[in-house]
């Protein structure tokens, strides 16, 4: 068998129904849409009708809502940092700040401020000044012999 000769099975890919051409076709004259009505017509779109019941997302309640002053915050893992480091876009011996982290490329955009979270293995000592850090990724830190200096409030 060559890359020329594959084939769908036969009656695999069944020929496309031209409709609206012809009532000898079949499909002519209404095109098989059957007779009069809104979704006789074009450009109908009813989902979530329910034939004039209360529709289901109008029955249910409303529950939750969105924290204006929730802080949004680039999550850094230290496993992505040490890949950083090795590659040589960060530099160990000075303290990686968000600024550092974005030249070297790791955050895209500055949020609120980074959150370091341990996820991976760090070997260098490096000094950290971040907006927060989870308790796992300060203790990794502190057992690589780096420090960490969190700015706001969350730790």
């Amino acid at each position: 068998m060559k890359l020329n000769e594959l084939r769908d099975n036969e009656g695999a890919t069944p020929d496309r129904m031209r409709v609206g051409r012809g009532i000898g076709s079949g499909k002519g004259k209404t095109g098989g849409r059957g007779v009069k009505g809104q979704k006789s017509r074009s450009g109908v779109a009813i989902k979530g009708f329910e034939g004039g019941q209360m529709p289901l997302h109008r029955r249910l309640p409303k529950r939750g809502f969105t924290n204006i002053f929730a802080k949004d915050y680039n999550t850094v893992s230290i496993g992505r940092v040490q890949k950083a480091i090795d590659a040589g876009k960060l530099n160990a011996s000075e303290t990686v700040t968000v600024e550092a982290l974005k030249a070297a490329g790791v955050v895209k955009r500055v949020r609120d401020g980074v959150r370091i979270v341990a996820n991976g293995e760090l070997t260098v000592a490096v000094t950290f000044e971040v907006a927060g850090a989870s308790k796992g990724a300060v203790a990794a830190i502190e057992k690589a012999g780096g420090k960490v200096a969190v700015q706001g409030a969350q730790a």
